[in-house]
């Protein structure tokens, strides 16, 4: 990270070293307590070493070690906390649930409370000096840091989950003849093995996590935490290979942090919920933030009777009924997904049920792409992605074209989401899969948020957040919102940006696809959806206009690491300029200039061809992390038209992702811009020869120019009266309407113009159109 930039204004700090070590599987066990409003509990970290660390293990480790220095002067941790016999502040309340865990071998030193340590580990280390002393030891420890903020962490121990019975399966012999016999080697191969194992066992796999989870601890770990990190250590392990590869971390929230709110929803009952924090997930558990770092997870969530708790997950969770009044709520994933994308939401929310009749669900046929849906070879085998059951290869859900959804709200709102949102998704699930094809995830949770959420809609694996505000005033805001955050399921979620800076392709995307989704979903005629496409490209420009005049220019910029994007430093830490500046969030550039991107090459290509297009990208690329380059460098070879129109990454760069301000347009943009700009009833002489310049309006076709021509004669720009003289001679198939505004102004000079100009082209005019000019003329 760059010293000189201060992350508390301009840009958020990725910390995580994911070049060494890689988080592949989180196991959150938590506990929600309204009262202290703090989330406590456990999170046990899986790993893999990293790519960095394989590709230098043949040099040594002088070479992680010197980024690993590097790195630690860019950070201000506090002290090394030092491992103790006892931590009676770190309660466990994790269910075993029959699961038979032994500690055979080593010493249980579990104190009444379930915590572990190991006496040996612990013995090693005489005080926090010691400890502390980063020339005796950090210049030979491996240092994991991880992403974390606003966290009070209060124990960290390696996972002894060679304890764990049964799990001999993974230690044969066979595979352990290059491996050292040492206790911490086998655990990090058991690890390594566990991870690996293929997609077709992903049940198998997720329970062995839970089971290792479960496992006793085998010695606490010093750790530090700073502003925006969590450093863990193992004095004497040098290299990530060697650093334990199972970790459990004790921690709690603060009430203040800033991944999640505590507030009372509409109906004045307490909840708290992750609201798409510029931070991410990081106040809500330590973490890898990189998008590299794709992971899955599980969750055992415990609050209060009465309260529910929804998340990010595949399943759809029942309660269990545990003592003291409290409800156990489990979820799990089993796509990899960047750790930013974890949700929750717990809160006495009541799920809303349709009371009188069942929605119809529409086929959509109308809108079908038969093409598409009866050839899927180019289809089959193109997972690029690593192994995870995925839904592209399940034939048994190719044509499930609504997947299973519930809504949950606060109680004073369960009448007007049964009226207004309820119907709506099936309809907009069924739009989208006919556009898109499969659905990505198996199931759909939508919420409708307390109040003071910032924004209309939020989309996260298997759930939906939408504002209140979408709700009255009819079915438009709440389909459009809903089609938009739905479409994030294809780009944004299954398709994420290997760079975060690149945020164009999940919103820009979302935004080019809601008005497909939306007009499908209402079944529009061809000229509805024109109309309606038509109307709500000129209120985005209109909208982008403004932007641009009014925020800062280095904002305005898609990808502003140009060159540079999704590039890394050695260790992995990166990053997300300007990702902290409070304007940002607020700011719709990232949407708007990539929706009118993707709207020109959509009007270049034909609409068809590019959403065919569209859907062989989501085939090709779901479950990857993509830049810009990976769909236009597709986009442009598959459709031969967009190559023809002499479009180029390079020029799309330039034009539209690496500067500021509007971009060069179209004709049919520059149409609807000169279309907006007549509604004004003023515009300066200056405005329009600095319109003229920019946008080099003599030289366009016919239908900018006679736009370009009404402006000069509404506003009496007489430096373009030469451009209304030359059209009304060479342009006389579009001209006749200019004669009649010429005349109506009564303004002489303008009549003058007019007279002179039809005497001068009479001659060769059509005898109809001389005729009704002449009449407006004498």
């Amino acid at each position: 990270m760059d010293p000189q930039l201060d992350p508390m204004k301009d840009d958020l700090p990725l910390m995580a070293n994911t070049s060494y070590m890689l988080v592949k599987h989180y196991v959150l066990d938590l506990d929600v307590d309204f009262k202290s409003k703090v989330i406590e509990g456990s999170i046990v970290l899986f790993f893999e070493t990293g790519s960095q660390h394989r590709k230098n293990s043949s040099t040594g480790r002088e070479c992680c070690q010197s980024e690993f220095d590097q790195s630690h002067k860019m950070r201000a941790s506090e002290p090394y906390h030092v491992p103790v016999t006892n931590v009676s502040a770190c309660s466990s309340k994790m269910e075993y649930n029959g699961f038979a865990v032994s500690g055979e071998g080593e010493e249980d030193t579990s104190d009444e409370n379930g915590n572990h340590s190991n006496s040996e580990q612990a013995s090693g280390i005489s005080s926090s000096e010691d400890c502390c002393d980063r020339e005796n030891h950090g210049n030979q420890d491996f240092v994991l840091v991880l992403d974390c903020c606003d966290l009070s962490v209060l124990k960290v121990e390696e996972v002894d989950v060679a304890a764990v019975s049964g799990i001999e399966q993974f230690t044969r012999p066979a595979k352990l003849t290059d491996v050292s016999k040492e206790l911490g080697n086998l655990r990090n191969h058991i690890v390594h093995e566990l991870v690996a194992l293929p997609a077709k066992r992903w049940e198998e796999q997720l329970c062995c996590f839970t089971h290792c989870s479960q496992a006793p601890g085998c010695g606490e770990l010093p750790f530090a935490t700073g502003p925006w990190s969590l450093e863990i250590r193992k004095p004497g392990i040098g290299t990530p290979a060697d650093f334990p590869h199972a970790i459990r971390i004790w921690y709690k929230t603060n009430p203040g942090g800033r991944s999640v709110a505590w507030t009372t929803d509409q109906s004045g009952r307490p909840c708290v919920y992750t609201m798409g924090s510029p931070i991410n997930n990081r106040a809500l558990f330590p973490c890898q933030e990189p998008p590299i770092a794709l992971s899955t997870w599980q969750a055992s969530v415990r609050a209060a009777a009465g309260f529910v708790v929804l998340m990010s997950g595949e399943n759809s969770a029942e309660p269990v009924q545990l003592p003291e009044d409290i409800l156990s709520w489990y979820y799990y994933v089993s796509m990899p997904m960047p750790a930013s994308t974890f949700t929750i939401a717990v809160g006495c929310w009541q799920e809303v049920k349709q009371q009188s009749f069942t929605a119809a669900i529409p086929t959509n046929t109308e809108f079908s792409l038969p093409s598409v849906q009866a050839d899927f070879s180019w289809h089959e085998a193109m997972c690029g992605h690593v192994g995870y059951p995925c839904r592209f290869q399940n034939p048994a859900v190719s044509w499930q074209a609504v997947i299973p959804h519930r809504v949950f709200s606060p109680c004073c709102l369960v009448e007007l989401c049964e009226e207004r949102l309820l119907p709506l998704i099936p309809q907009c699930l069924s739009a989208a899969f006919s556009t898109l094809g499969t659905h990505p995830f198996s199931r759909l949770d939508v919420l409708i948020v307390p109040s003071n959420f910032s924004s209309l809609g939020m989309a996260s694996p298997h759930i939906i957040f939408l504002s209140q505000s979408v709700l009255p005033g009819g079915s438009h805001l709440c389909g459009t919102r809903l089609c938009h955050e739905i479409a994030h399921a294809w780009f944004g979620l299954a398709i994420g940006a290997r760079d975060w800076t690149e945020e164009w392709i999940s919103e820009g995307f979302a935004t080019f696809l809601e008005d497909v989704f939306w007009a499908r979903a209402q079944q529009l005629s061809h000229e509805e959806v024109k109309g309606q496409q038509e109307l709500k490209a000129l209120l985005r420009w209109h909208r982008l206009r403004d932007e641009v005049q009014n925020s800062e220019e280095e904002l305005q910029v898609l990808r502003p690491n140009k060159e540079s994007t999704g590039e890394l430093s050695e260790s992995g830490a990166s990053v997300v300029k300007y990702g902290l500046k409070a304007e940002k969030i607020f700011m719709q550039v990232h949407y708007l200039k990539g929706y009118f991107l993707l709207r020109s090459l959509a009007r270049t290509a034909g609409e068809a061809s590019f959403l065919l297009s569209l859907r062989k990208f989501v085939c090709k690329f779901h479950g990857q992390l993509v830049l810009s380059q990976d769909f236009l460098c597709m986009l442009l070879e598959d459709i031969p038209k967009q190559r023809k129109s002499g479009l180029t990454v390079e020029s799309i760069f330039q034009n539209w992702l690496d500067t500021s301000g509007i971009p060069k347009l179209l004709p049919d943009q520059l149409v609807l811009l000169l279309e907006f700009l007549l509604e004004e009833k003023t515009l300066c002489p200056r405005t329009l020869q600095c319109l003229e310049r920019t946008y080099q309006l003599r030289e366009q076709d016919a239908e900018v120019r006679h736009r370009w021509c009404e402006l000069v004669i509404k506003h009496k720009y007489v430096p373009g009266y030469g451009d209304v003289e030359r059209f009304l001679r060479e342009d006389q198939a579009m001209g006749v309407y200019l004669y009649g505004e010429l005349m109506v102004n009564e303004d002489a000079k303008q009549q003058e113009l007019a007279r002179k100009s039809f005497a001068s082209a009479q001659e060769h005019m059509d005898v109809s159109s001389a005729k009704v000019v002449a009449e407006m003329l004498f």
